[in-house]
């Protein structure tokens, strides 16, 4: 549905902050997406968290989620972020982590949009590794100008 040349052009992040590798599939009436994050050893995060025995960080999956939030958002909304605006991060509700994630996994990252009220979006979410949850959450974000 959308690969890295594509989700370049919706997102402001870059390596190493963009954790999101492909878009798998978006539903727009029923306001659900599902994107791929590769998880590879040779990540920055890994050097530090943990040598021996890498573990992706759960903050990483958080952010990974938010960003699939994100093109969700912009794809239901039809718009583009311009060079002045910024999709913001503003909360995080019921974060429970229940799987080591490591290099090697391939996180299916799923975000279900909730509600979308006076300029925040409440998003229920999901980061999956085959059947087995990793992380879940609901996330709300926030498009603001910064120029």
């Amino acid at each position: 549905m959308m690969d890295i040349h594509r989700i370049l052009t919706k997102l402001p992040h870059r390596y190493p902050f963009l954790l999101v590798d492909r878009v798998l599939d978006i539903d727009l009436q029923a306001r659900t997406i599902r994107a791929v994050k590769n998880v590879t050893v040779n990540e920055p995060c890994f050097t530090g968290h943990f040598p021996a025995r890498p573990v992706m960080p759960g903050v990483l999956m958080l952010e990974a989620m938010a960003q699939t939030c994100a093109l969700l958002s912009f794809e239901t909304e039809g718009i583009a972020l311009g060079e002045d605006q910024v999709f913001y991060f503003v909360g995080i509700d019921g974060a429970r982590f229940k799987r080591p994630v490591e290099p090697g996994d391939q996180l299916i990252l799923h975000a279900a949009l909730e509600r979308a009220r006076a300029g925040i979006y409440r998003f229920n979410c999901k980061a999956m590794v085959g059947d087995d949850v990793a992380c879940e959450a609901a996330i709300m974000c926030t498009m603001r100008d910064v120029g």
